[in-house]
Parts: C-alpha cells; sequence; structure tokens
C-alpha cells in the first residue's frame, strides 16, 4: 500500500467505483440494523452472525464445513479441518473484546489473535510475534510473494500508525486495506488468513458501522469464493489504482452478503424458525 496523500486512508475514497462501495455498504448495514427484529433480539442475531462468520472463515482456510456440522461439533481437536475451525470460532469470540486495545496498540492485537488462534499447536517461541527471517510461513492458500521479515516489521509499524492516527476514511476503506495488508505481509507463520479476517472484523466493529457485529464479511468472502479472493487479492498486492480499487469493493461485495445473510437469519426469527 502507498499513496502520498496526507491521509492515506481517506485518499483510497477516490479510486473508481470505491464511492459507490462505501454507499451501497452503508445502505445495506442501515436496512438489517432497521429491520424489526433488531429492537428486541439482536443479541441472537449476533450470536448467529458469529457462527456463520467463523463458518466462512475457516472455509477460506481451507476448512470448508457446513454450518450444522460447526453448529453441532463440540471437540475441535484432532484433525486439521477441526482445529481451523475451532481455530475461527476463537477468534471470533476474541473480537469484541479487543476493541479498546486496538485503537490503542494493534499490533499488540494482532499478537493476541495469533496466540488466540494458535491455541497450543505452534510451538511457543512463535506464538504472538511477527515472523523472523528464515522461518516458514505455512499459509497454503495464499500464495503471493512472501515479504521479507524486515519489511514485514516496516510495514506493520507503518500500518500501526495508521490506525492509531485514525483519520476520515470510511469504515469499508480502513477494514479492507487492514485485511489486505496482513494476507499479503502473512506477518506470522500460520494462522495469518484466519487473523486478517478477524483484525477485518474489528475494524468494522471499533468503526460504527457494525457495532452490533451482525454483518460478517467472512460469509461472502466465502461465498463469492476462493478464486474470486485471491484474484482481488493480487489486486491490492500489485497496488495500483485499479487494484486498489477491485479489492476495497471485492470487500464491500463481501459485507453486504454478510449482510444479506444477517437479513435472512432475521426474517426466519421473526417468523419462528430459528
Amino acid at each position: 500500500m502507498s499513496t502520498t496523500a496526507s491521509d492515506p486512508l481517506a485518499a483510497l475514497g477516490s479510486l473508481p467505483g470505491v464511492p459507490d462501495a462505501v454507499d451501497s455498504v452503508r445502505k445495506a448495514v442501515d436496512r438489517v440494523y432497521s429491520h424489526r427484529v433488531m429492537r428486541r433480539r439482536s443479541n441472537e442475531v449476533t450470536a448467529e452472525a458469529a457462527l456463520r462468520g467463523s463458518r466462512g472463515s475457516a472455509a477460506l482456510a481451507g476448512a470448508d464445513w457446513n454450518l450444522e456440522e460447526v453448529r453441532r461439533r463440540t471437540d475441535f481437536s484432532g484433525e486439521d479441518e477441526a482445529r481451523t475451525v475451532g481455530a475461527a470460532l476463537r477468534l471470533t469470540a476474541e473480537a469484541g473484546q479487543l476493541l479498546s486495545v486496538w485503537r490503542q496498540s494493534p499490533l499488540r492485537v494482532l499478537a493476541r489473535l495469533h496466540l488466540v488462534a494458535a491455541g497450543g499447536a505452534t510451538p511457543d517461541d512463535a506464538v504472538g510475534r511477527p515472523r523472523l527471517a528464515g522461518e516458514a510461513v505455512d499459509e497454503p492458500l495464499i500464495e503471493a510473494p512472501l515479504p521479507s521479515a524486515g519489511e514485514v516489521a516496516g510495514r506493520l509499524e507503518g500500518l500501526s500508525r495508521l490506525i492509531i492516527a485514525g483519520g476520515s476514511a470510511p469504515a469499508l476503506i480502513t477494514a479492507a486495506v487492514v485485511h489486505g495488508e496482513l494476507l499479503a505481509l502473512r506477518p506470522f507463520g500460520s494462522h495469518n488468513g484466519l487473523v486478517a479476517r478477524t483484525a477485518e472484523r474489528i475494524v468494522l466493529i471499533g468503526s460504527g458501522l457494525d457495532p452490533k457485529s451482525i454483518c460478517p464479511a467472512e460469509v461472502g468472502h466465502a461465498e463469492q469464493g476462493r478464486a474470486a479472493y485471491v484474484a482481488a487479492l493480487e489486486g491490492y498486492t500489485a497496488g495500483t489504482p485499479e487494484g486498489m480499487a477491485a479489492w476495497i469493493t471485492h470487500c464491500g461485495r463481501s459485507i453486504e452478503l454478510g449482510v444479506r445473510e444477517s437479513t435472512a437469519v432475521c426474517e426466519a426469527l421473526q417468523r419462528g424458525a430459528a
């Protein structure tokens, strides 16, 4: 990510297609928040969105389980896919607890997210810290060139400064950049995709766009498919205006699909079917 603007995230808002995406996301989120079910049963919608978002994030990490299996399962130890689903569920549960820390120290939050995701499955000295020179990264579904450990450290620090400084960028843009940057960097030895999507969720909640966490972008990322996800990420890593716009609009569409999912949940609750 590079730009010469004094408010670099806000500057991305002028890219072709991005203003429309920002407006479309805001309208979609406003519609689901105005649903009559949200006045009485918002906690149920939040819980269901968390479950469905976790399932979507795990699917993009290679564990594409159906929703009922995720709902039914209680033991997420054992095989790799079960551990991936368990990590996604733990991260979603953790996201809402880290909002105040995120605004002050994003790097501490990222370290915590990696610790939660690893859940003891990664050697202790590699958990919760950016990878060192020569250390391998286990992230088979993301095939973009891997930045060096030195580049990772510098770009993480830059991302942290942007988040702490705040700015006027819409939540969609900030969330998309945080997500894209973490996927591009893969700062940890494992679970980078899960951590990146959780960080996106934290931004959407903390920005006030989705304070009740009922718009699971992870659902939309999974619904659009891994191929589209990887193609959009390639646009981000290319750093061109067109590529950045494509990634931001892809993330916007993912939020809208998450809204559609939660709207269906609201309708089911209203009918007494959920």
